[in-house]
């Protein structure tokens, strides 16, 4: 198929445009043409490289037309926020795509009380991000689907690989924590390091979203979490990873105020936000209905990607 990829050179998208190329695709990669792919790969060549700000183009409410002349049998939309910009983009695509793959979030689900959590479970999102996502997501296995848009959403979890920093033990993006686990350092966690982080790595939700493609029988008009096999507590993923710098763990816990004041405010906040959450996903829906299955664990990811934070000497240590 003719296939149009929104946000084709992020964290997705650099692992998703090799595979729909290899699998023989004709592939759009749309971009605000800032930067490079993460990673590269030959088959890049054979993309064709489309520039355009969606957020200005969605103002002037040029956006989905512009899509549109692209002429796409499929697309997959990795740069959607709003419903009122998918509204935008799935009414210039009516009645012209055989299928529509929107990029969703497992934070539609806000606080974690059954898990592992199905894509049925009962939904409460918290926060703006959570909540337009849900909405988006409303929209389009609702309101679009009833009239007949084919669309698909793949909910990832918390996305790693090499070329970006990543969730770590203490539940933020700070990458001075794997240095004081590095250098064998004692390390606080909040609470007693019980809640849970949902990693995938970028390759497995680019899989998912092939998956997804090979199957539209299977995947119009549903949703499916795309996450590793298995969640981790922050308690967990601290110990392993004193491990991989052949450390023994040291580990020191204080409630979750405390904890908090004892980081820098951005840290302390997006902590606050993932353990608010605690979010422990199950993938039974796209195992069964897609085929879906990740290579990787979440410690595999994790490591690959701190092992490339090594070898760029973001981290100061003898590679994991």
């Amino acid at each position: 198929m003719r296939v149009i990829v929104i946000g084709g050179t992020g964290h997705i998208g650099s692992y998703l445009v090799p595979r729909l190329v290899r699998a023989g695709h004709a592939v759009l990669s749309v971009s605000r043409g800032r930067r490079s792919p993460y990673r590269a790969c030959a088959e890049w060549a054979a993309v064709e490289s489309v520039v355009a700000d969606r957020a200005a183009e969605d103002c002037s409410g040029t956006f989905g037309r512009r899509i549109a002349e692209l002429h796409p049998d499929a697309v997959i939309d990795l740069l959607c926020y709003r419903p009122e910009s998918a509204r935008l983009l799935v009414e210039a695509l009516a009645g012209r795509v055989r299928q529509f793959l929107h990029c969703g979030t497992i934070w539609v689900h806000g606080e974690a009380e059954v898990v592992p959590t199905p894509e049925s479970a009962p939904r409460r999102p918290i926060g703006e991000y959570g909540i337009n996502k849900n909405a988006t997501e409303d929209y389009l296995l609702g309101e679009a689907r009833r009239s007949g848009f084919p669309a698909a959403v793949v909910h990832p979890g918390h996305i790693v690989g090499p070329g970006w920093n990543i969730l770590n033990p203490q539940g933020h993006f700070n990458p001075a924590v794997f240095q004081t686990i590095a250098d064998g350092n004692e390390l606080l966690l909040p609470n007693l390091g019980l809640e849970c982080v949902h990693h995938v790595h970028a390759d497995d939700v680019a899989q998912c979203f092939e998956r997804a493609m090979e199957r539209p029988g299977a995947a119009v008009g549903e949703s499916f979490h795309a996450v590793s096999p298995g969640a981790l507590t922050l308690l967990g993923y601290a110990r392993a990873a004193y491990g991989w710098f052949g450390r023994a763990p040291r580990l020191a816990f204080l409630p979750l105020a405390e904890f908090s004041r004892r980081l820098a405010p951005e840290d302390a906040a997006q902590t606050a936000e993932h353990i608010g959450r605690s979010p422990c996903m199950s993938i039974a829906k796209a195992r069964a209905l897609l085929g879906y299955a990740p290579r990787y664990t979440s410690l595999e990811a994790c490591r690959e990607a701190v092992e490339w934070l090594v070898a760029q000497g973001r981290i100061s240590a003898a590679r994991p």
